[in-house]
């Protein structure tokens, strides 16, 4: 069904058809409209799941991991300092192997206090065994929100997954969406360490010196097997709906000889900055990096590498770069713009690119850059 919605919308449509079993809701701006959304359709039945409303986005995680324990299928959303608040929980989601799915919607955090676009929310969040994607329009939000579903619980996975848009470039925005109807595509859970209560077992419990190392190895592993899973899960995707994604979106990257990499809204901006430049007869492309976690091999062998990132690690660099420089020996010229909702054009994407200067870090906006 093709309809106009936000990106909020979408993942509201998306978990819709999905029927969750349980869905814990705490509003936090500018993610509130996902949870709203959600419960007009359970109060007016067309959703029948188990809408929760907590007291905070620590409890919101926490009735995810109860529920989820159980092999009841959960979804939450969240933004910003709620996420914050969630850490504690998120790693026990993550290290229960739950398959829990949360959008987030990426906010700045303060102080001071912004509720702008900034991805250093999810950022930080990246250690803690939760598959990460960022998505860049409508369309892909809602079909992300459904893959991820199946990643998710996907036995060769287990682990959660966070959905990522930017906080009013892309939850507020209008764009057309094509819903569909899923079907089989998210199979049903089978948890196969749910509790049974035929079958009691103790959750949680202490582990020694001797176990810890091995339940952690346990998260890397399925990290790594999730990557087939991934790629096997867009194929089928573009096989039924005819919408095609990889764990990047590649533009004019074939004969490239200088690369643009950014996530989110970022990288579709990119887009038009690269046609400028073609025009220019600059041989420039853009790589949109959709998946963080799994962190994929990106090809940049003997190409420029400008890298735009919507964050940073205060002491060490934009954390998008520093992912990339450990992965490439290329030299990358790191640009640090859009922090807390900064307007960043497509003139200004073609800028950083005419400007580039290898194994540097420029500011957006700041005077003195080094």
């Amino acid at each position: 069904m093709k309809k106009i919605a936000t990106g909020n919308k979408a993942v509201a449509e998306a978990v819709k058809q999905v029927k969750p079993d349980v869905i814990a809701a705490y509003p936090i701006t500018p993610q509130t409209e996902i949870v709203e959304q959600i419960a007009e359709f359970v109060s007016g039945g067309e959703l029948k799941s188990r809408y929760i409303p907590v007291e905070s986005e620590h409890s919101a995680m926490a009735a995810c991991i109860g529920a989820g324990i159980t092999g009841a299928r959960t979804f939450t959303a969240t933004s910003s300092h709620g996420l914050l608040y969630m850490h504690e929980m998120t790693n026990w989601a993550a290290g229960a192997r739950l398959p829990v799915v949360m959008a987030t919607v990426n906010r700045s955090i303060g102080p001071g206090w912004n509720i702008w676009a900034e991805h250093t929310d999810a950022l930080q969040e990246r250690d803690t065994g939760w598959l990460q994607v960022y998505v860049s329009t409508v369309q892909e939000a809602y079909d992300t929100t459904l893959m991820a579903f199946r990643i998710a619980e996907h036995n060769d996975v287990l682990l959660p997954v966070m959905v990522n848009l930017d906080g009013f470039l892309l939850s507020h925005i209008m764009q057309p969406l094509d819903t569909v109807e899923p079907g089989d595509f998210v199979p049903p859970l089978h948890l196969p360490h749910a509790i049974d209560v035929k079958t009691p077992a103790g959750y949680g419990g202490l582990t020694g010196p001797d176990r810890h190392f091995k339940i952690r190895w346990e998260i890397e592993r399925s990290m790594r097997d999730s990557v087939k899973v991934i790629e096997k899960t867009q194929d089928e995707f573009s096989r039924r709906f005819g919408r095609r994604y990889g764990f990047t979106e590649d533009y004019r990257c074939e004969d490239a000889d200088v690369i643009v990499v950014a996530m989110g809204t970022l990288g579709k901006e990119a887009e038009v900055a690269i046609d400028q430049l073609r025009n220019e007869g600059i041989k420039a492309g853009s790589m949109r990096l959709r998946w963080l976690r799994p962190f994929p091999d990106l090809d940049l062998k003997g190409k420029e590498v400008v890298v735009i990132d919507r964050d940073y690690s205060f002491g060490r660099g934009g954390i998008l770069a520093t992912e990339i420089m450990a992965q490439t020996k290329e030299e990358v010229f790191s640009v640090i713009a859009g922090i807390g909702g900064q307007e960043v054009t497509f003139e200004d994407v073609a800028d950083f690119v005419r400007q580039r200067r290898r194994g540097t870090e420029f500011w957006f906006g700041v005077t003195v850059n080094v």
